[in-house]
């Protein structure tokens, strides 16, 4: 059972300059992921990335999660990448489960990782500590991995996806 795709369309026109080194990014990808953590079930999921633009200094992000076999809803997050100082990116996110995350880090000539410099949350949000994440663009594949620590558990690996770009 599907979704929908997100309702963002592609923005036409030229992109900004000082994001061109993150165009490999740019686009609609959609595939499955694999998620675990030491104190949960490991568990599969379906999802949907959008990187687009509107032609200003930074690529808007929104992703979202679901079962693959009742298609519910699993996890909903949106951001936005700004270039960074010396070749490193800046990732601000706002999480369905009451986080914030800015992270920095290096972006390669189809790839970019960041770890988290603040996490910030609501009084009922989850006990993360930190998230570091890697993104691969393989001509229309695009591969991530997440890793997250809470209070009781230090940094390990929670999420790894392929997604494919969709034309």
């Amino acid at each position: 059972m599907g979704r929908e795709p997100l309702d963002t369309e592609l923005v036409p026109g030229p992109l900004h300059d000082s994001v061109a080194h993150l165009a490999f990014l740019l686009g609609r990808w959609r595939g499955r992921g694999r998620g675990g953590f030491p104190t949960i079930k490991d568990f599969d999921y379906d999802e949907e990335i959008l990187f687009d633009h509107v032609g200003d200094e930074y690529l808007s992000y929104a992703q979202r999660s679901w079962s693959p076999v009742d298609g519910s809803p699993i996890h909903l997050e949106q951001g936005f990448l700004r270039p960074g100082d010396d070749g490193h990116v800046e990732l601000t996110v706002a999480h369905l489960l009451g986080l914030t995350e800015v992270g920095e880090g290096p972006v390669g000539t189809a790839s970019f990782s960041v770890a988290s410099r603040s996490i910030g949350r609501t009084a009922t949000g989850l006990d993360v500590t930190a998230l570091e994440r890697r993104y691969q663009v393989d001509d229309d594949m695009l591969s991530y991995e997440l890793d997250m620590a809470t209070e009781t558990t230090p940094l390990s690996r929670h999420l790894t996806a392929e997604l494919q770009r969709r034309r």
